[in-house]
């Protein structure tokens, strides 16, 4: 009985090892003062987006250009201004784009992106955040 216990507690967290690491997520380039990232804040901010169909697909992860570039993102080159949204999956850069025009704006672009992933469902439903 032990044995099956041990045998299916390392299938489940291969399982999830796996799932996690072909994980998509939008990383946000951010820079303190930001007027454009402040109005992306306030107009969508990261749980409302988080909560939508799209956060789900690929949650947001935020970074400060001034900081030292986490090491799993060094691949990410060429980040100038902000806001710039970069999805990334398995390592690799999916698509990007600069600004925050609108909220409307803001997710047409991440759908088209989401498109681009591996597995892609095509379904996305945003939520309106009020």
């Amino acid at each position: 009985m032990r044995s099956f216990v041990a045998i299916t507690t390392n299938l489940v967290l291969v399982f999830l090892l796996a799932v996690s690491a072909s994980a998509a997520e939008l990383v946000m380039f951010d820079r303190k003062g930001c007027q454009w990232s402040a109005k992306w804040y306030a107009e969508i901010g990261a749980d409302a987006y988080n909560s939508t169909q799209e956060g789900r697909t690929a949650p947001l992860r935020t970074v400060d250009i001034g900081a030292a570039r986490p090491s799993d993102l060094e691949f990410i080159g060429g980040i100038v201004d902000t806001p710039t949204f970069v999805l990334v999956e398995n390592g690799k850069e999916i698509g990007r784009f600069v600004g925050y025009p609108s909220r409307d704006m803001f997710f047409g672009k991440v759908i088209i992106m989401l498109d681009k992933l591996s597995g892609a469902d095509r379904q996305y439903k945003t939520i309106t955040v009020q």
